[in-house]
């Protein structure tokens, strides 16, 4: 510490923009709004104020929805581009294989639970199915962080582990969302024709004019990906992701949130370092906009995202990873059986993603309600996972310390 009186304000910043608390203040101020002056808070976020494409929309929800949102998923897209870099995770199938496996368990063990109980409890809440498969990238780090000492300098790979899980969850959850939940009448001819002319020409800048100033890549090609996803009925939150793919970038990757690692000079992470704070307000936007539920509107819905949460994703990840070493596939040295009970339940913290999914898996309404309140329940799920962690692992070791079997 130097002694500078503006160091405790600039630490206290970082600590607020570098932990999602814009997002749990919205949330928690929208929760607090919607139950105590509930017509206010309709009028503001709900009631339609204007007309897109013939539609008529509240446009402060749609700016922060279908607008902003894009750039939150341009950064999910970025951490999935870099992970596939040689270096990286996913650049090998021997890297990737197991926690892609682990993956696909906390994708399916919470969906199954929740359909489950949706067709025994309410047939109507099926089509919710994906909401419990999301998993917060930024929470569940943060918990894991409290957890996982670093060992010999390095990220605990228990870390390491959830958070590829979660680079390719949320690689699955894109998937899932452009396939599974469009926002009206689709038209694939005009989404394929707008995406790939937005694609050519991102490439052309990148490769032909060699521009390497991120600003081109989004106002030109990002507007009209933006248009095609919006007219072609595909959520245009997700219309930035391909970008991602279509500047300049380094060729290898130093690990996942590693010291240095969000620190290269090239066009990719030049974006990243400009969005990564205004970001985090639009995340706490978003959570002002969405996470206004009234608390009578707790239900069926409620119950089955918490439960596909808590429970869906620990025994799908713990499952999937012990049918994965059946076939001679390998935890990280250095994680141990312990360590991924903790991660699965880690992963349990859906919250953004899973918040998102709710309001575009169901229109406004009692059941799209019951399901929000399940995706913010999920916040939950982190006390939960630090004490699982103090039941198996014990107290916090030291960063030096070897780990337990």
């Amino acid at each position: 510490m130097s002694g500078h009186p503006n160091d405790n304000r600039g630490g206290v910043i970082t600590f607020l923009f570098e932990n999602s608390i814009f997002l749990i203040a919205g949330a928690a101020i929208a929760l607090a709004y919607a139950n105590l002056v509930p017509h206010s808070y309709h009028h503001l976020i709900h009631q339609p104020n204007g007309s897109i494409a013939g539609h008529e929309v509240n446009l402060f929800h749609f700016i922060v929805n279908d607008i902003a949102m894009a750039f939150f998923f341009l950064l999910a897209g970025k951490e999935i581009r870099e992970a596939m870099l040689p270096g990286g995770p996913l650049a090998s199938a021997r890297t990737a294989a197991l926690p892609i496996m682990a993956t696909l368990g906390g994708m399916l063990g919470p969906a199954g639970i929740y359909v489950a109980g949706a067709l025994t409890f309410d047939p109507e809440l099926t089509r919710g199915w994906a909401i419990p498969m999301a998993t917060d990238i930024a929470f569940s780090y943060m918990v894991a962080r409290l957890i996982f000492p670093r060992i010999g300098g390095k990220t605990h790979p228990a870390i390491v582990f959830l958070l590829l899980l979660a680079i390719a969850d949320d690689a699955g959850g894109l998937i899932v969302l452009a396939t599974f939940y469009p926002t009206g009448e689709t038209n694939p001819l005009l989404l394929a024709g707008l995406a790939i002319g937005a694609i050519a020409i991102a490439l052309v800048l990148w490769k032909v004019f060699k521009v390497s100033n991120f600003w081109p890549y989004l106002l030109v090609p990002g507007t009209l990906s933006w248009i095609g996803f919006f007219k072609g009925g595909i959520h245009p939150a997700l219309a930035l992701v391909p970008l991602a793919w279509c500047m300049p970038h380094e060729q290898t990757d130093l690990g996942i949130w590693e010291p240095g690692e969000s620190h290269g000079k090239d066009t990719l992470n030049h974006m990243e370092h400009w969005w990564k704070r205004p970001v985090e307000l639009i995340l706490g936007l978003f959570g002002f906009v969405n996470a206004g539920v009234v608390f009578s509107a707790m239900g069926i819905g409620t119950a089955l995202v918490s439960v596909g949460l808590l429970f869906g994703k620990p025994i799908g990840i713990v499952l999937l990873t012990k049918i994965g070493q059946a076939f001679r596939l390998e935890l990280p040295e250095g994680m141990t059986n312990r360590d991924l009970i903790v991660v699965g339940f880690a992963a349990g913290i859906g919250f953004t993603v899973a918040l998102f999914v709710s309001i575009v898996a169901f229109p406004a309404g009692a059941l799209q309600d019951s399901v929000k309140m399940g995706a913010l329940f999920s916040f939950f799920v982190a006390p939960i996972t630090l004490i699982v962690a103090r039941i198996l692992r014990g107290p916090k070791r030291e960063s030096n310390a070897a780990p337990t079997t």
